[in-house]
């Protein structure tokens, strides 16, 4: 009986290790080995002059970037894999004539703690209206913060991105209602998979764009994280017309957002510029900075 009892207690210990056992941070030389080494110094150098703010808000701490000083503000907002810094070839382009402002979503789980934490940032910055530039996760947040706050939001910028709809929901529903309840190395392990197998490729190969999201996934970013910005992301809400410009940036080949969610957005917003990339996928601020920032300064000029 006692052995039975050892043998049991043993087992019961070498899952709860496997559960729990800890996603580890990997070194930035390792992550961007093959990033071409300009590119890669330039990130770093990036982070040593823009350090992180925090504040708290509701009991969340929300990290953020604040940069540059001008009449303006643009407020950039990532998707469901990224951070403040993602954004970091757009906040050195904009920041010598703008004021950048850049967040990291904490384990938020609905659009309305979300929309509290960011006008919290914003208020605390002084900041009273703004352009809207949000991609992906973030695209969609940025619709729901324009419709609510018409007053505040002056332009905004739907970027790979998709409309309220139900067809998200319907296909990821099921490994959507089990990431609470996986390990964490289990959940960090399938969008690790993703970007190799479908968003590396769709990028043209581009090793920043994969470097980056696997800095992400190595510690940055925590199942619980995970599964508020999944909540965020098929949370339903309604999309109302908007009398301020509004351009929509697309990608022909987005692995992400397949072309049913690329229409029904254009739809949802019939008289939005809209600017569609060829061959460049999901991150096209990351691998093709140049053009896209391009892009932004066109449009918001």
């Amino acid at each position: 009986m006692k052995r039975k009892w050892l043998v049991s207690l043993t087992v019961i210990v070498a899952l709860l290790a496997a559960y729990f056992f800890p996603v580890l941070p990997r070194p930035f030389d390792s992550l961007y080995a093959d990033v071409d080494p300009a590119r890669a110094a330039a990130l770093q150098a990036f982070r040593s002059s823009h350090p992180l703010k925090t504040l708290t808000v509701e009991g969340r701490d929300w990290e953020y970037l604040s940069a540059g000083s001008g009449d303006r503000t643009i407020l950039f907002l990532h998707g469901m894999t990224g951070a403040a810094d993602i954004w970091w070839q757009q906040i050195s382009y904009f920041e010598p004539d703008t004021r950048v402002i850049a967040v990291t979503y904490p384990a938020v789980d609905t659009l309305a703690k979300m929309e509290q934490g960011v006008l919290g940032i914003l208020d605390a910055e002084g900041v009273d209206r703004f352009q809207l530039v949000g991609t992906s996760l973030g695209g969609y947040f940025a619709q729901y913060l324009a419709g609510r706050h018409p007053d505040r939001v002056t332009a905004a910028v739907f970027s790979n991105t998709f409309p309220p709809n139900d067809l998200i929901l319907e296909k990821n529903g099921t490994i959507g209602s089990l990431i609470p309840y996986l390990p964490e190395w289990a959940v960090i392990g399938v969008l690790k998979g993703s970007f190799e197998d479908s968003i590396y490729p769709a990028s043209g190969n581009d090793e920043l764009t994969l470097a980056f999201l696997n800095e992400i996934a190595a510690g940055r970013m925590g199942k619980a994280q995970v599964a508020g910005r999944y909540a965020c992301v098929v949370e339903k809400f309604d999309a109302v017309p908007l009398s301020l410009p509004v351009l929509i940036i697309e990608a022909d080949n987005d692995p992400l957002v397949e072309e049913t969610l690329r229409e029904q957005l254009k739809a949802t917003y019939p008289s939005a510029q809209v600017h569609t990339f060829s061959g460049v996928g999901h991150f096209i601020y990351l691998n093709r900075p140049d053009e896209y920032n391009q892009v932004l300064e066109d449009f918001f000029e």
